[in-house]
């Protein structure tokens, strides 16, 4: 017996045969003219599209299926794509609920998402990611969640709001819109997680065999990982797994050897891309199992310069064919995904469209077509989005006491100290290690402005007194201090600054506020963001007032702390994710991401 859905898209089908063939009857609208990019054969040429309701009808010459009431859509001269797909994303890191971020990604011609949402897990463990799972299932387009098998990524290492195993598993992915395991990080370090922590293997293996076995797909996370242990992290995860941790040509060849779905990441400050499409452009691999994806993008890049239409031009820009190219954000991720209805244009699949202006390579989209509606047009939204309400149980989650100038610094005996500090890498979650000789004075150990080590310090908000400290090479500041809640993946509060009052004042004012961004000058606060949803998010500001705020805050903390390095907000949460190398801070101290464990501050 057929159920309800069944007995629809019998109907649906037979509508479509009698427009196809009865020649009495027609199309609800055509786009005439266009030239279509065909994701399947690599093809570009010109040909209509018939759309009938939310599916495409026909690709070619669709004169035949125009009538009195067919809405004829004129596209010549334009190119004809696939919605596009961000197949490993976080709507956390651009500090935007999923209604306000897709007022921003829509216009440019994404039409799928694939969020992860373990930043709000490791605050607030299953209730967090539930709202979000939740907000993901009234959107319009196709929004789906990866769940974490695992919360904190290192136990042992960090503290988390909320500690998630296998156990949570079969509740969430029971949610709306969940669709598999997300990026498994508590396997990424994979001989020394063996070594040091074998219950997380044990626990990571469960977790991927009853996802699998249900029919979930798993995001494997793999950095630096090679022979054996690329082997093992595979039999962790599932064997068939996506990574979006790939950083050099070697690392991509090995890992597409393998099978795995490499999901070429190139975000606001993860750039990635270009290394691994090196593996297309000089070895000549077949790029089937070659993606693109952002991870972490600022919601002001995307209204600067686009979401996955940036991504794609981007990556013709490093010498790929642009039709190849927009098969790494369409039908590749389509495929991985397992989503049969999106990806390709072609009778029966949904009619998620991309009109694109001018040359191919430039990827200026001008029209986007969701189930065949027009959503958006010249970058401007044309429908309204659902409104959601996050409950106040994902707010007021910062869990801590204001805290003391000297509870951020480095107590040390003697003159001269070899103090184990971070390196900043711009444009990566990678780290350096650095042991610098640094001077001691009345008890604690001092910073070196000329040689930019300043001050980095992790303070626990869950509950915990915990606060680690160290300092950090490669912001190049000259004055004052910023914090925030945002710092993975567990979301303590981190904080660096080039004096410890203008520290501590900013950790104080970031408390105050439930959680957010703060920027402090000599004692005065130059500038602030409310995040109330986990201390991740804003529910309170539009995606065009928060990309204001942001690039306000952005410029306050270029200009006024005369701070070098770009996007310094989100270079400084990723200081604290022990999963990828070298040296990390959380509220436990320093941690060495590659042996997994934690090293004294100061050496002895």
């Amino acid at each position: 017996m057929l159920g309800m859905k069944d007995l629809r898209t019998v109907s649906d089908r037979l509508h479509a045969v009698d427009i196809l063939l009865d020649e009495n009857q027609c199309a609800e609208k055509v786009l005439k003219g266009g030239s279509v990019v065909n994701v399947i054969t690599r093809e570009i040429y010109k040909a209509d599209i018939a759309i009938e309701g939310e599916y495409i009808l026909m690709v070619g010459d669709c004169s035949g299926l125009i009538g009195d009431k067919t809405e004829i859509i004129n596209v010549e001269g334009k190119f004809i794509t696939p919605g596009f797909i961000d197949c490993h994303m976080h709507f956390e890191s651009a500090m935007l609920t999923i209604t306000e971020f897709s007022r921003l990604s829509l216009p440019t011609g994404t039409t799928c998402l694939i969020s992860d949402p373990h930043e709000i897990g490791n605050v607030l463990g299953p209730d967090g990611i539930k709202t979000m799972a939740e907000e993901a299932a009234i959107m319009p387009h196709h929004v789906f969640c990866r769940v974490p098998a695992l919360t904190p990524d290192s136990p042992g290492l960090e503290t988390a709001g909320y500690n998630i195993t296998s156990k949570d598993l079969p509740e969430m992915l029971d949610y709306p819109t969940v669709t598999g395991i997300g990026e498994t990080q508590g396997v990424s370090a994979m001989k020394f997680v063996y070594k040091h922590n074998y219950e997380v293997i044990k626990d990571t293996i469960a977790s991927s065999v009853y996802a699998r076995g249900n029919g979930h797909h798993v995001d494997g996370n793999a950095p630096e990982l090679f022979g054996e242990e690329l082997a093992a992290h595979l039999y962790c995860t599932g064997t068939h797994i996506s990574c979006h941790e790939t950083t050099t040509k070697d690392e991509c060849l090995e890992k597409l050897r393998y099978g795995v779905y490499v999901l070429m990441r190139e975000g606001s400050t993860q750039r990635n891309m270009p290394e691994c499409i090196r593996a297309l452009t000089e070895e000549k691999v077949d790029s089937r199992r070659l993606l693109l994806a952002t991870d972490d993008m600022l919601a002001e890049d995307i209204a600067k310069t686009g979401h996955m239409n940036d991504i794609i031009r981007r990556t013709i820009q490093k010498g790929v064919d642009p039709v190849e190219a927009i098969q790494m954000a369409t039908i590749n991720s389509a495929t991985w995904l397992g989503m049969q209805n999106i990806g390709i244009l072609a009778p029966g699949k949904l009619a998620d469209i991309v009109v694109i202006d001018g040359p191919l390579e430039d990827m200026e989209v001008s029209q986007v077509y969701l189930g065949g509606k027009k959503v958006a047009e010249n970058k401007e939204l044309l429908i309204d989005l659902p409104p959601y309400t996050y409950p106040d149980s994902v707010k007021n989650s910062v869990h801590r006491d204001p805290i003391k100038p000297e509870d951020l610094m480095l107590a040390a005996e003697g003159k001269k100290v070899v103090v184990r500090c971070v390196g900043l890498i711009l444009d990566q979650n990678l780290t350096d290690a650095i042991e610098s000789e640094m001077p001691v004075f009345d008890g604690y150990v001092q910073p070196i402005p000329a040689e930019d080590l300043q001050p980095i310090a992790v303070v626990g908000r869950h509950g915990q007194s915990d606060i680690g400290r160290t300092f950090v090479k490669g912001f190049k500041m000259e004055s004052g201090a910023f914090a925030e809640t945002v710092s993975h993946d567990t979301h303590n509060i981190i904080v660096t600054g080039t004096n410890y009052a203008d520290m501590a004042a900013a950790v104080n004012h970031v408390i105050e506020m439930q959680g957010g961004v703060a920027i402090v000058k000599d004692g005065k606060v130059l500038g602030e963001l409310r995040l109330p949803i986990a201390g991740l998010m804003t529910d309170e500001l539009s995606a065009d007032e928060l990309t204001d705020t942001m690039i306000r805050l952005t410029q306050i903390v270029k200009d006024d702390l005369k701070c070098q390095a770009h996007a310094p907000f989100m270079h400084l949460a990723f200081l604290s994710l022990t999963t990828s190398p070298k040296w990390k801070i959380t509220d436990k101290g320093v941690i060495d991401a590659i042996n997994y464990c934690i090293v004294p501050t100061i050496k002895k």
